[in-house]
């Protein structure tokens, strides 16, 4: 691996091409009025350091990271409720430009951590000007806000007590995670409720006009 910029470029590639992708669908839900299940995207390649921290962990040849490392290119969606996951995992699972290897439903069966999220392992073909069409793996993640800012917390405790999080601090993650997922759960309930008043008083005005 001598030119990690050679490595990495297609995967780079494959983020910047599925966030247009992404953004796209959600702008066709913009322009016809309905409520987007997309409410942003974002998406990086892995730092080296981060690889090669990940490879020395995971015991991973650097020859065989990129059959074996799934996440050196990772997508995500965020959406506002946890319904909207439902609808974006259709939208994947529907879509042809690319081959879904693998899915982990985190947000059904949460991690011990409390950690929930939707995961896809992607075989995705970038087109590259040597050597044709290049099928690299890419990890795209979907998840609520809250979902999101529960996990951007815990990765950044990880960092700072460098993967052993002290038993207690453990604790009052797994409290936190709870917490975020009956606020989604609440704030899903609420969305139902406004949806269902808006039907009634349309059924209203139309019984009057």
């Amino acid at each position: 691996m001598k030119d990690w910029n050679t490595v990495l470029a297609p995967y780079k590639q494959a983020v910047d091409e599925l966030k247009i992708k992404l953004r796209g669908i959600r702008e066709q839900y913009h322009l016809s009025s309905k409520h987007t299940p997309i409410e942003f995207v974002t998406g990086r390649v892995k730092p080296v350091n981060s690889i090669l921290e990940k490879a020395k962990r995971k015991n991973i040849d650097l020859n065989s990271i990129e059959e074996e490392m799934q996440d050196l290119a990772g997508v995500r969606v965020m959406c506002q409720f946890v319904g909207d996951i439902d609808t974006v995992v259709e939208l994947v699972r529907a879509r042809t430009d690319f081959e879904i290897i693998e899915e982990r439903d985190y947000i059904k069966h949460k991690k011990e951590s409390g950690y929930r999220s939707y995961h896809f392992v992607l075989r995705y073909p970038v087109q590259m000007i040597e050597g044709g069409e290049k099928r690299i793996l890419v990890e795209l993640q979907i998840r609520t806000l809250a979902m999101n800012f529960w996990a951007t917390i815990e990765h950044s405790l990880q960092y700072k007590y460098s993967g052993k999080i002290p038993e207690e601090v453990e604790k009052r993650l797994q409290r936190a995670a709870e917490a975020a997922f009956r606020l989604d759960e609440e704030m899903s309930q609420i969305r139902g409720e406004v949806q269902d008043a808006h039907k009634i008083i349309s059924k209203k005005r139309d019984s009057i006009g």
